[in-house]
């Protein structure tokens, strides 16, 4: 069975969160990944990751321009199993929760929350004004997760890479995609044992 996943990688630092979940996505069987970065996503990811366009895409079976609002993903008619936009500047996020389908990510996500599809959101900013929590609170209530990338300690990570990895299996969790980078904690009583 083939399934379809939208992911989009904006502004905010941490452009490693997006290329990890195409990777990873790319092992699962019969997933299709759309791709879709802003201006500043790209930006961020030859800053921040000294990748080239080129080797981002290649993790993608589909990639769409950003101002390319007749895309498949722009239709709710384009059957998806949902979108990760990772990570999410808080630009993006204010257009999503103001339903203001000015490019291809905040159309693609105006899609998924009218067609009650899986939204996933991870937001990027610190600290948070009133604005930025506001928007997270609406599109949290059009069915939208806001998902920050805020690293977890219990599972004792040796690199970033560790960390990157647990957020986005986490992700996949709330995907329903089955993962195996990020073991489901165990219990406090079984870590003893």
């Amino acid at each position: 069975m083939t399934r379809r996943l939208i992911v989009a990688i904006t502004g905010a630092s941490g452009a490693v969160y997006g290329v990890r979940l195409l990777q990873l996505l790319r092992e699962v069987p019969g997933m299709r990944t759309h791709l879709v970065v802003t201006p500043a996503g790209w930006m961020n990811i030859e800053h921040e990751m000294a990748l080239p366009r080129r080797d981002v895409e290649a993790l993608a079976d589909t990639v769409h321009a950003v101002r390319d609002v007749g895309a498949s993903i722009a239709s709710g008619s384009f059957q998806t199993d949902g979108m990760v936009v990772a990570p999410c500047s808080m630009r993006t996020l204010g257009s999503i929760a103001h339903g203001l389908s000015d490019n291809l990510v905040t159309r693609a996500a105006d899609v998924a929350l009218k067609e009650r599809r899986r939204l996933v959101l991870m937001v990027r900013e610190t600290p948070l004004n009133l604005a930025h929590l506001r928007n997270m609170t609406a599109v949290t209530e059009m069915g939208g997760m806001i998902f920050p990338p805020v690293p977890a300690f219990y599972n004792a990570p040796q690199s970033v890479q560790d960390v990157v990895d647990h957020t986005v299996g986490r992700v996949l969790d709330v995907l329903g995609i089955e993962q195996s980078v990020s073991p489901a904690w165990p219990g406090l009583t079984a870590a003893r044992d």
